[in-house]
Formats: structure tokens, C-alpha cells, sequence
């Protein structure tokens, strides 16, 4: 499967790409850079927007603003075509150490805000990273519903959304876990080992389920898109032509995209000059919409079972 260039973005981290079906466009954020960014399919026309922070997830909300995972919390990112991007905090967090930042993040399928949070030097493997969720409540600290973590990364759930998949991927780690998800109480629990990556090229970064709920992983510094099936068994492969894959997510009017956002590392990228720009592949099945952030979730208690 050939990928296709979308947009030569030459970004330090690509992540968290989203597929808005009602503008038929893509964003995604450049987490350094502190940027918002949105590709418009039928123009082919880009468009960015500068954060107050470091911007590492986004989910889309029903009025057309986003939820983000930054640095210090939850906040509400409201982005107009003048270039101005409104940003109102939604909820905090008390970081285990200084020097951190939210990372992966997505919403269930009953519109829970799902996010982690990581150390900003991966090289100090600190395991101060936590998973936390957000139901909606204004001006609130969050509560981690799992510590532990180092890099926590491809949050995804299953069709149905009983299934939650949660990595972790620093290179001491290297693996995916499943849980049971209570879709009623938003509660994870009986975690186990749904893929060990350290037996695979590439390290787990971000993911995306599709119909069938076969679980897509980007393959960083491999190069690679593995789809694992339900079982944790690997189904195929796809070759991009950076190092590092980063995150990917299904668009396009059919839903049969498989956008994918990129890494440009610092020195050398002369065997891999399109590193940091976003790629299209067909790879033959259709994705599911992300579920709206609040569409039907509800304010609920729970924490993830150990």
C-alpha cells in the first residue's frame, strides 16, 4: 500500500490527527510547536493555530471547539478562520513532578475525555506518568485513574466500546494492554497484555480501531502501521516512508482513510526528508467517527481496577 503525501507539514512531533466529517478536513496538533492544525480535503488547503502551551491531544466537541490535552490541564480551544485561537481552562492537574505534559488522549464512545500524562525528557523513564478521565465538570482538579506510566500512548476503544486499549511507549516498556470497559460507570478494569510490541518492529505510539475492530498502531522508529485483530494476533503491515510514524486516524467521506501525522527528529533526516508531514493510505476497511466529546457521556465515578 503506497502512502500518499497530504501535506509536507515538517512537523517536530505530528499527533493526535482527527477527522472532522462535517468539514471534511483533518487537524491535528504539533506538540512543541504548540500548534493546532487543519488540512480541508476538498481545497487542499491548510490552515494553523498557535497555542498558549504545548498542545498534545484534541477531541472535537458538538459546537465546533475542542477539548486539549497541554500542559497543566483540560482546556477548551475555540479556532477561528482569522487565525485567532480562543483557549479556557476546563480542568487541572497535579503533576507527580515538574517538566510534564498531557500526551495521548481521545474520548470513549459515550464522549469521556480519555488523556495521559508523561515527563517531558523521555531519557529519565520516569514512571510519574498517569491516565486520567473527564466527564464534563468546570473548574476541577483530575483525579488519575492509573499510575505508573511512562509514555502512555494509543488510547483507542473498540466498536462496541466494552474494550479499552492503552500503551505504553518507552522503549523499556513496549507494550499494549486491553481492559474490560464498563460503558455505563466509564471504569477500566482486569488489565492485561493484549500486545507485546518488544516482540514486533517499532515501538506502540498512536492507534485507531476500524469496523471489524482490528487495532491500528503506529510502528515508531520502524516505520511501519501494524493492524492487530481483537485476538492481539498482527494482521498486516503498511511501509511509510518516515521513521516515525506517530498517530493515525480514519477520514475521508467513506471513513476508508488512514490518515497518519509524523515525527521530524532533530539532525540528520536526509534518508527520510518528508519526516513530520502527513500521509494518507487506503488500507481497504473503513474507521468509525470519534464519538463528540459530552455527546452522551455522563458525570460518573469509577476508578480503574488494578
Amino acid at each position: 500500500m503506497d502512502a500518499e503525501l497530504i501535506v509536507d507539514a515538517r512537523n517536530t512531533t505530528g499527533e493526535s490527527p482527527v477527522w472532522s466529517a462535517r468539514e471534511q478536513a483533518l487537524y491535528w496538533v504539533d506538540i512543541p510547536a504548540r500548534r493546532l492544525h487543519r488540512w480541508h480535503a476538498t481545497s487542499n488547503s491548510s490552515q494553523s493555530w498557535e497555542a498558549p502551551q504545548m498542545l498534545a491531544c484534541i477531541a472535537a466537541s458538538p459546537d465546533g471547539s475542542w477539548v486539549a490535552g497541554m500542559e497543566n490541564g483540560l482546556f477548551r480551544l475555540t479556532a477561528s478562520l482569522d487565525g485567532d485561537l480562543q483557549c479556557s481552562r476546563l480542568a487541572s492537574v497535579n503533576h507527580a513532578m515538574p517538566d510534564m505534559r498531557f500526551n495521548d488522549g481521545r474520548c470513549d464512545r459515550q464522549g469521556r475525555f480519555w488523556a495521559g500524562t508523561m515527563h517531558l525528557n523521555m531519557s529519565v523513564a520516569a514512571n510519574v506518568g498517569s491516565l486520567y478521565r473527564y466527564d464534563g465538570e468546570k473548574n476541577t482538579t483530575l483525579e488519575a485513574r492509573l499510575n505508573g506510566l511512562i509514555v502512555p500512548n494509543g488510547l483507542a476503544f473498540s466498536p462496541d466500546g466494552t474494550v479499552m486499549y492503552l500503551s505504553d511507549s518507552h522503549p523499556s516498556v513496549q507494550t499494549i494492554w486491553a481492559f474490560d470497559y464498563d460503558i455505563h460507570s466509564g471504569t477500566p478494569s482486569n488489565r492485561r497484555v493484549f500486545v507485546d510490541m518488544n516482540q514486533y518492529p517499532g515501538r506502540p505510539d498512536g492507534a485507531a480501531i476500524d469496523v471489524e475492530g482490528g487495532y491500528w498502531i503506529c510502528a515508531n522508529d520502524a516505520g511501519l502501521i501494524h493492524r492487530f485483530t481483537p485476538q492481539g494476533k498482527l494482521d498486516r503491515s503498511i511501509t511509510l516512508p518516515v521513521k516515525k510514524p506517530s498517530m493515525c486516524a480514519f477520514g475521508g467521506s467513506n471513513l476508508d482513510t488512514l490518515y497518519v501525522t509524523s515525527i521530524r527528529p532533530s539532525g540528520d533526516v536526509s534518508d527520510q526528508p518528508l519526516a513530520g508531514s502527513v500521509f494518507a493510505v487506503q488500507p481497504g476497511i473503513s474507521g468509525l467517527e470519534e464519538t463528540l466529546f459530552g455527546t452522551s457521556g455522563q458525570s460518573v465515578q469509577g476508578n480503574i481496577e488494578r
